[in-house]
């Protein structure tokens, strides 16, 4: 956890500068001493006269020099200066040609987010309630499409949630977020960029914390975070980070419980050698909010009423647990001055057990198929799934930096290996007469039920049988070089060659079924460095995404690219940063659903997203904290719609100025324009308040956080298919940390 105590470094240097000024003060006073050997001692009178007179020194001030941020360390308050994300390097922001937003710990702790999708509701370009509250996952678009999730620079999962257990933010030291196009340096990945979380990890001093919260709807929580070394030299350093979670969901008879141990160990050898040892396990028990509602009912009139958003139309029994143990290392090594190497590699092995009943807004697309006068009885799916994936993934790059004709380079050139492989079991088949290939594999059909009343207990959880194993591999090669050509000009190149293959086999079948995707993927951009703080920029990327075969239908790869101009501001001496950007991102190939059953879904030509953001955080004024965000889409109108504006604003006063030294409060807004989804209604637009009391010193912080504080009912999102998504309502946590 960041402290606010003053610097350390800055008491040693203060006790050495008024250490210099006592021989100073000495040989002042000796100047005016009589001679050791004066002939005879002076008389009372003339010594009164003779007495040195009293001199002032002028005043010395001492300053003690700011250390240089670490791209992994922890930040103090919003602002961030330096990332690795964009470039898989230390670069600071303001010579990065792309948009970059990093959520620091400071800021996920004041916003008291309990998952990475709250800690996104204040980041630019980001669209943290894709489908509104879904315990399964940390949903989330940017730039309209969905991110690929990174765990310090490794690839956490492939798919959307299968086999994935959400990451705690308490184990996090900051969050980034890389907008746009990142296939150069990441591989196979989607437009919309990068979610990359890095961890806390141990550090030199000695620090601990105990964090408790209770909240509403039952919700309990306590956590601790020590770290220190752990040998008298520093060269053996440790972090244990340890968290047990339980709580009830707005969404009645669904709970959200968990427990995760985090435990990781740093070895220093020498000044140019680091090894720190990763390992978690973690077991989140928990069910699905997602309930798919119709339209009718949601975001359209119904002859009963509104549906409310505690309406659980599942099972007893429903459940989405997850279970993650990983190990993995971070090697770093200094050749000498100008040569360095890094090598990364973590393991995994996930479990998920997935049963659940959710509504049918599908077969007559946001209406009531079993029941379209009433409209009280909703028809359902289940669907049942139990899933074990292992993931091994590794990057390993060359570093090297050096001048060359006038031009300072620094060279990247690097080789990363993800391997994916997945076995499991599924709910037994649709009846035949549905069984046309618009429906997951593991979906069955229900008995319906009333929406308004509700009576559970009239269906069991189909069996499970095998399935198909599967696997994915990607091994990319990548060179960058991010070259000075001058004080001020600054220009970045980058060229990767990836191979993807999956590979799916069929059970008792000597064969199996193998795509294989080869793609080049490009990046450039400039970027002019002002004294002034300003920094224009002008860059292209490319991405490009594989698709699985459906029903033995071959799909074509995805391929993007995006120009974005913008200009970023960071001035000297001043904690405050911001960002303006405008882009136009363009995909071949996306896909939509086909009208004809038992086809594959259908490839568009080319797709075309424009946008501009805004974002800027730091330190606004003396005791004044804050974040605002602003975001404007344009999307293609074949592709998914979403809101064309979202904005938001944070802020954090300490309130010491008012006689409340310790004390600080704050208030944040959040903002979505009205949209609409092909075919679906309009969703009215919304504006959220989130809040926060807090008190600090020196070893105790108390909070009280409240989301959604007016606690608003909202549709988070209605899609084209048929089926709406209700937002969280408001969440209060009362919060109390130990540190020392």
């Amino acid at each position: 956890m960041t402290s606010h105590r003053l610097d350390t470094p800055f008491l040693p240097l203060a006790c050495a500068a008024a250490m210099a000024c006592l021989p100073l003060a000495a040989l002042a006073q000796g100047a005016d001493a009589p001679p050791p050997n004066a002939a005879s001692a002076p008389s009372a009178a003339s010594a009164a006269s003779a007495a040195p007179a009293i001199v002032t020194l002028p005043t010395v001030r001492v300053k003690a020099a700011a250390g240089q941020e670490s791209p992994t360390g922890p930040v103090n308050g919003y602002q961030a200066r330096r990332a690795t994300t964009a470039t898989k390097t230390d670069t600071p922001l303001k010579d990065t040609p792309l948009s970059v937003t990093v959520l620091t710990r400071d800021l996920i702790v004041d916003q008291g987010a309990t998952n990475v999708q709250d800690a996104l509701n204040y980041a630019a370009g980001v669209r943290p309630d894709a489908y509104g509250l879904d315990s399964r996952t940390d949903s989330a678009l940017i730039r309209g499409a969905y991110p690929d999730e990174y765990l310090d620079g490794l690839r956490k999962n492939f798919g959307y949630y299968s086999s994935n257990a959400r990451t705690d933010p308490y184990t996090l030291e900051r969050i980034e977020v890389l907008r746009g196009p990142a296939g150069m340096l990441f591989g196979q990945g989607s437009v919309g960029g990068v979610i990359n979380m890095v961890s806390k990890r141990p550090k030199a001093e000695t620090q601990g914390e105990i964090h408790a919260e209770v909240g509403n709807r039952r919700h309990r929580q306590m956590a601790a975070d020590i770290t220190g070394p752990l040998t008298a030299d520093g060269q053996w350093l440790y972090r244990l980070i340890g968290v047990v979670r339980q709580a009830d969901t707005q969404v009645q008879g669904v709970s959200d419980g968990g427990r995760l141990v985090a435990p990781s160990l740093t070895w220093k050898p020498g000044a140019a050698t680091t090894l720190t040892l990763q390992g978690l396990v973690q077991r989140d028990r928990t069910g699905s909010t997602s309930q798919f509602f119709p339209w009718a009912g949601t975001a359209s009139p119904n002859p009963n009423g509104p549906l409310p958003p505690h309406r659980f139309i599942g099972e007893p029994g429903d459940h989405y647990d997850t279970d993650r143990e990983s190990f993995g290392w971070l090697v770093e090594h200094q050749f000498d001055e100008r040569w360095a190497f890094t090598h990364k590699l973590r393991y995994s092995h996930n479990l998920m057990d997935y049963r659940s009943f959710y509504g049918d807004s599908f077969t007559e697309p946001g209406g009531w198929a079993e029941d379209p006068i009433n409209q009280r009885l909703l028809g359902r799916y289940g669907y049942a799934e139990r899933t074990t994936s292992r993931l091994l993934a590794a990057d390993q790059n060359l570093r090297g930096t050096f001048d060359l004709g006038g031009i300072q380079h620094e060279l990247l050139f690097g080789v990363d290996l993800a391997l994916d492989r997945k076995r499991g079991q599924l709910g037994s088949a649709l009846p035949e007469s549905y069984d046309d290939g618009s429906y997951p594999a593991g979906t069955v059909f229900a008995t319906p039920i009333d929406a308004y009343a509700p009576v559970y207990g009239r269906f069991t959880a189909p069996p499970l049988s095998p399935y198909a194993p599967s696997s994915q591999r990607q091994l990319g090669l990548y060179a960058q070089d991010q070259l000075r050509l001058d004080k001020h000009w600054l220009l970045t190149v980058g060229l990767r060659h990836d191979r993807a293959r999956n590979r799916t086999a069929a059970l008792g079948a000597e064969t199996a079924s193998v795509e294989e995707h080869r793609a080049t993927t490009k990046r450039a951009g400039v970027l002019y460095a002002a004294d002034s703080g300003w920094s224009p920029y002008l860059s292209y990327s490319e991405s490009f995404t594989p698709l699985s075969n459906v029903d033995g239908f071959a799909l074509k790869p995805l391929h993007g690219k995006q120009w974005e101009t913008g200009v970023k501001y960071a001035p000297r001496g001043m904690p405050l940063s911001a960002n303006l950007a405008v882009y136009r991102v363009r995909e071949l190939n996306q896909t939509v659903d086909n009208p004809l059953p038992g086809q594959p879904p259908l490839q568009l030509g080319q797709t075309e997203t424009r946008g501009v953001e805004f974002d800027l955080a730091g330190e606004i004024a003396r005791s004044l904290e804050a974040t605002f965000n602003y975001t404007y889409t344009d999307h293609d109108a074949n592709i998914e719609q979403g809101p064309r504006h979202i904005a938001s604003a944070w802020g954090k006063w300490r309130l010491a100025s008012l006689g409340l030294p310790g004390a600080s409060g704050g208030l944040g807004v959040r903002y979505l324009s009205s949209y609409h989804d092909g075919p679906a209604p309009t969703l009215p637009s919304w504006t959220l308040f989130d809040a926060v009391l807090a008190w600090e010193e020196e070893n105790w912080r108390a909070a009280l956080n409240v989301n959604n504080l007016a606690d608003k009912i909202y549709i988070a999102s209605c899609g084209a298919r048929g089926d709406c998504w209700f937002g969280a309502r408001r969440t209060a946590t009362l919060s109390l940390a130990y540190r020392w």
